[in-house]
């Protein structure tokens, strides 16, 4: 009845949600900590959640499926076309639609060893050969020697998956090496730059900052991701874009079902782009934080990979990381365990100081009591 494919798939496993600790384990709502989905931990803004009381009435109406509003915005503030965007329910479906929309005949897509799952599924899904690197961190080295050797296999590789910063391990490429390695992938493979977390990289280091504008106009070949769901708020509302040439969208709207973003989230993307002042001073926030959390992990025997995103991932040769977590979440503490992709690690969602202090206490709380 269902495709054979799907038995090499592993269900993606999504954040643990508040409501699950809550029955589980009866702690109260407002005791418990989340930060295993790299959500920004001080809400929305205040302005989008003004809107979206003041237009709850249109709840009942489809969106407007051109989308024109928000495409407008988003081509302003990064000097494109309006046609050179696509609005999709995350910046996840956009891969669906890559996925869907491209030519794997007698192909295979490259993507890093360990990466965002969704890659993985979707290509799946697609009946396309999957190709990882050796290492589990983006190696631009590795990436250009596995493209040679599916070539070499008279392979077409139909598309190249960059998670730039890479979630879940938070490192990230220079702009510069991404280019001079696009430089040297054919112009029939698309490159996919996943850029959910571009606004914290750019904070950190400029060298790490993606131009869309640039890439468009100097690639014919690559689509560039972004979303609302972390710097902007909004996970909840479901809503990311994509950029790339007029041909590219033009191939991705074929699969696009009509009305596939809500009138709503609509509505908040829209005014949490305007917002420049909320989500400035969340990632100033989440940069001072992330030093603690390094130098938390000097002081207590943690590895960590320097982040250049909202979440930090820890690795201790002394500790099981599904302990450890499963140990948090009965205290109210929702991290993620890395274990799913292979790793003995966790990843936690920078958090507000108050929230990254009671992590520290309970942390080291464990570290006292079980080793």
């Amino acid at each position: 009845m269902f495709k054979q494919t799907l038995k090499q798939i592993v269900t993606y496993e999504a954040g643990k949600p508040i409501e699950l600790v809550m029955r589980e384990f009866g702690i109260k709502q407002d005791e418990i900590i989340k930060l295993g989905s790299n959500e920004n931990p001080y809400g929305t803004s205040a302005k989008v959640i003004q809107t979206l009381q003041d237009n709850a009435y249109k709840a009942s109406l489809y969106p407007d499926d051109s989308m024109y509003e928000l495409k407008n915005a988003l081509s302003a503030r990064f000097g494109i076309e309006s046609k050179e965007v696509i609005i999709g329910a995350g910046s996840d479906q956009i891969i669906e639609f890559c996925m869907q929309a491209l030519n794997h005949q007698n192909a295979c897509v490259i993507m890093a060893k360990v990466t965002f799952a969704m890659y993985e599924v979707y290509a799946r899904l697609a009946g396309v050969e999957i190709c990882k690197t050796a290492s589990e961190q983006h190696n631009l080295t590795e990436f250009l020697q596995l493209y040679n050797e599916c070539k070499s296999r008279n392979m077409r590789i139909s598309a190249v998956f960059l998670c730039v910063p890479n979630n879940p391990l938070g490192e990230c490429l220079d702009a510069q090496a991404v280019e001079d390695f696009i430089k040297q992938i054919d112009k029939d493979t698309l490159v996919i730059i996943d850029g959910a977390y571009q606004e914290f990289a750019a904070h950190k280091d400029a060298l790490k900052a993606f131009n869309p504008a640039h890439l468009v106009s100097a690639f014919e070949n690559v689509i560039y991701l972004g979303t609302f769901s972390k710097a902007y708020g909004l996970g909840g509302m479901r809503i990311g874009y994509g950029i790339a040439s007029e041909a590219i969208i033009n191939m991705l709207y074929k699969v696009r079902p009509p009305f596939n973003v809500t009138t709503l989230s609509l509505q908040a993307a829209l005014v949490a782009l305007e917002d420049r002042a909320f989500v400035e001073k969340y990632i100033e926030s989440n940069a001072a934080q992330m030093l603690l959390y390094e130098d938390f992990a000097r002081e207590n025997g943690f590895s960590f990979i320097p982040s250049y995103a909202n979440f930090i991932t820890l690795t201790h040769k002394c500790i099981e990381s599904t302990h450890l977590c499963d140990w948090l979440l009965s205290k109210g503490v929702i991290v993620r365990n890395l274990a799913s992709y292979g790793l003995n690690a966790l990843r936690i969602t920078i958090g507000t100081p108050q929230q990254n202090v009671r992590v520290f206490e309970l942390i080291k709380t464990y570290l006292q009591t079980h080793n």
